[in-house]
């Protein structure tokens, strides 16, 4: 049995999976779906067409699904959210639809947002990341798995955030950023993201491949892209983590946060 407050809004073609509890005030607009066990805090909003995976929970003054705040947006446009299983969204979070006919904005399974962190319109983003306070993603960022963005920090729109990356507080982030490295400042690399890797146990020998492979990247002042095929001529990048640090910078075009270089 799911537990509905008399005071929320629900409407009468809402998908409810079981034992739901809908709090004081919640709104919940047509064509949403509700995942099993979820809890909806009073004062939440979900709003038309978002889909809600189980076990989900969402805090007070959170809204689900708004409009992208795009000029040239229809509002007619049929479009939504996916939120996956056990995500955690905290109070004041913003997310919103997709700004395409028939697709979604979509949040990947035991994500942490915190107290108002905001995901644009398009955003994809992988597994358990974690948003803290105020965090920004602009329109169409993709960010892979297990990735962490500290309080106040931005992301400009369309930029790809490689998995296991960590991007420090109050960045500023307009370029690319490579997979399992510490960014911060404006698009500053420090590093690889050492600790990280090292909590998701990643093998040794994963963490030293994806060494050689930092280095052979960034030591030079060279195009990354050609750098990463001939460093894979070099046999670098015979993990799984390393193939994937490289592959990141295959696509043509693209600018990378980078390390500061010396006596700059």
């Amino acid at each position: 049995m799911s537990n509905i407050d008399p005071t929320a809004i629900v409407s009468p073609d809402v998908e409810i999976g079981a034992d739901v509890t809908i709090g004081p005030f919640a709104i919940v607009e047509e064509g949403v779906t509700i995942g099993d066990h979820c809890v909806l805090q009073s004062h939440s909003i979900i709003r038309k067409k978002s889909i809600l995976g189980a076990q989900v929970r969402v805090d007070s003054f959170a809204v689900v699904g708004g409009d992208p705040q795009d000029l040239s947006f229809d509002p007619t446009v049929e479009s939504g959210v996916k939120i996956g299983e056990r995500v955690v969204i905290r109070e004041g979070v913003t997310i919103h639809r997709s700004s395409q006919e028939a697709a979604y904005t979509e949040i990947g399974s035991e994500c942490y947002l915190m107290g108002n962190s905001h995901v644009a319109h398009d955003c994809q983003v992988g597994k358990r990341c974690v948003l803290a306070n105020g965090a920004m993603l602009a329109g169409h960022v993709h960010m892979g798995e297990d990735v962490f963005v500290g309080g106040g920090a931005g992301i400009h729109q369309f930029q790809r955030v490689g998995m296991g990356s960590m991007i420090g507080g109050n960045a500023a982030i307009s370029r690319d950023v490579p997979p399992q490295v510490l960014v911060a400042d404006r698009n500053l690399v420090f590093g690889l993201n050492i600790v990280g890797l090292r909590r998701r146990k990643i093998p040794t020998e994963s963490i030293g491949d994806l060494k050689r492979c930092y280095a052979f990247i960034f030591d030079k002042l060279e195009n990354p892209s050609k750098l990463a095929v001939q460093a894979k001529a070099k046999e670098l990048g015979h993990t799984s983590e390393g193939r994937d640090f490289l592959e990141f910078f295959q696509e043509k075009g693209r600018k990378y946060c980078r390390p500061r270089q010396k006596g700059s």
